[in-house]
């Protein structure tokens, strides 16, 4: 069986499909920092990111965006995607602050850094850190 064919036994869901965890503030709108909260109901979208990730939600992938914005604020950025067009299946608010992520999983993860512009992905050969085996 084809790679982009078989399924993720754990999500039933076909591995070509994948399930996208999206920052908010700085990558798909303004940068607004937890401290100017007051802004979050009207940051200005990047139109960018919402052409793309309305297209990978339609194509039937997975969008859940995963924000530093702290639980008290989860009314306004829900109010905020939707009155804005995101099409989206999940929230995850409290995402720790400060950068240099590094996600440790059981299952297959890539990170990708968003750079100032949402296009479609690209494949190249980077460098990455692994356990030994």
């Amino acid at each position: 069986m084809e790679a982009n064919t078989k399924t993720n036994k754990q999500m039933n869901k076909p591995l070509r499909l994948k399930n996208y965890l999206i920052d908010i503030d700085g990558t798909v709108c303004d940068d607004i920092p937890n401290e100017e909260s007051e802004r979050f109901a009207t940051a200005k979208v990047f139109e960018d990111a919402l052409a793309t990730l309305n297209s990978w939600y339609d194509e039937g992938h997975c969008i859940t965006f995963f924000t530093a914005r702290g639980w008290e604020h989860e009314d306004v950025t829900k109010d905020w995607l939707k009155s804005n067009g995101f099409k989206f299946h999940g929230l995850i608010m409290g995402k720790p602050r400060g950068g240099n992520y590094h996600w440790i999983d059981n299952l297959s993860v890539q990170a990708t850094q968003y750079l100032g512009k949402f296009t479609q992905l690209t494949e190249k050969n980077k460098t990455i850190e692994i356990f030994e085996q």
